[in-house]
């Protein structure tokens, strides 16, 4: 089984290196249909990356997709938006890995630096149609709870740790407490989930050399160290403006929400922006789908029109790229590992667990206010998973119903 399955990986990777057009324009396509409809933040976005990439065109394994996700929980950086570019740099090398990113980020920058030149005065409320996106996010998350529950959680011991890590995340909300709580289910699976076989882990099939690896990892701590420096000795407001959101981008832990404070304290101290200019752009960041690390774009834009927007989200993204190229070709042999798989073994058990805890407090409890919104959330959850329809047609439906709901409620 596990050889037909690394030939299965094999042949797609052979596939995307002959047909290289062909293959990046179609992860350009999957990616950009996500872009368009993944609300609902980091979480929600994975579940719809499961959905497009292993459910429905099967571009990737459902055990590879979890050791993917473990792997960006540990790097810095917006989560979501790494494991796209993974899977892209899985299928299409470099390329591929920039236009899975491309397709997922454009949509929403492009949105953002329209807010930013027409609507960087309008204070974006909770209409009804808003709200069914976040209504339409429960359904998605819960979906993959469920469906990644049932395979990295599948006995009393794993979906223990998973119960556990999510108490303990709900408990202690805290980025770096849920680095703490992964580190420790790694830590419990090495020594409690051994096994004496080699578990079936198929190549990821990343062409991408070790030695660029490498030149990564010293362009990521090389910028990260010396930008700094640089805008000390030659102060210049294009230096201080990549040097700000390349930081932030190197630094957050958690992705999503943890990155507003950051940017906050980035660009208002210095004047870059207003108070009412920040909170303006942040209302209207969550009214579109993709990921929230695109407000850079809408900063930028105020701050120095359209070149500003593409500085500022350059310059955010840019350590993702170099933490996901530098990290890749050493995963890939790293999980194959019987010690290592044992590893995985917790960590993937206690990302269910976080997948569990974000259900409840980043999305439930900011959607499911009335029967209403109950009552909508379970119709949508009956099309995703009885009747087999795709997310962005529950994203349609829940919109519509969150604009009827909100009439009556």
């Amino acid at each position: 089984m596990t050889q037909r399955t690394d030939t299965k990986s094999s042949i797609i990777a052979a596939q995307a290196k002959e047909n290289p057009k062909s293959s990046i324009l179609e992860i350009l396509g999957a990616s950009t249909k996500l872009g368009l409809t993944a609300f609902g933040g980091p979480i929600a976005h994975l579940g719809y990356f499961r959905d497009e990439y292993v459910k429905r065109r099967k571009w990737i394994d459902e055990k590879s997709y979890a050791d993917l996700v473990a792997l960006c929980q540990f790097l810095p950086g917006p989560a979501s938006s790494q494991v796209g570019i993974s899977i892209g740099m899985m299928l299409g090398g470099m390329l591929g890995g920039l236009a899975s990113w491309i397709g997922f980020t454009l949509p929403s920058a492009l949105a953002l630096m329209i807010f930013a030149y027409a609507l960087k005065n309008y204070d974006v409320i909770n209409v009804g149609w808003l709200h069914g996106l976040m209504i339409a996010a429960v359904v998605v998350v819960t979906q993959a709870v469920w469906g990644m529950a049932r395979s990295l959680a599948p006995d009393r011991t794993r979906g223990t740790i998973a119960v556990l890590t999510a108490i303990i995340t709900l408990l202690w909300p805290s980025a770096y407490g849920q680095l703490i709580v992964i580190a420790a289910a790694g830590l419990f699976g090495r020594f409690f989930l051994a096994t004496s076989e080699m578990p079936e882990t198929p190549l990821i099939g990343i062409s991408i050399s070790r030695r660029m690896a490498v030149v990564a990892w010293i362009l990521f701590f090389g910028l990260l160290i010396g930008l700094p420096l640089l805008r000390a000795v030659f102060p210049s407001y294009w230096l201080a403006v990549f040097d700000s959101f390349f930081r932030v981008g190197s630094l957050v832990f958690g992705g999503g929400h943890v990155v507003l404070p950051m940017l906050q304290a980035e660009v208002v101290p210095p004047g870059w922006l207003t108070d009412s200019q920040f909170l303006a752009g942040y209302g209207a960041a969550q009214a579109i789908p993709g990921p929230l690390f695109t407000f850079s774009a809408y900063l930028g834009a105020v701050m120095n029109g359209w070149i500003g927007a593409m500085v500022a989200l350059i310059a955010m993204f840019l350590p993702s790229f170099l933490l996901v190229t530098g990290a890749l070709p050493f995963w890939d042999a790293v999980r194959r590992r019987p010690n290592f798989q044992s590893i995985l073994k917790g960590i993937n058990a206690s990302v269910v667990g976080i997948l569990l805890a974000a259900l409840f407090n980043l999305v439930w409890m900011k959607a499911i206010h009335t029967p209403y919104d109950f009552c909508l959330a379970i119709a949508a959850f009956g099309l995703l998973m009885l009747w087999k329809l795709p997310p962005w047609v529950i994203v349609l439906f829940s919109a519509a119903g969150g604009a009827l709901t909100s009439m009556f409620s």
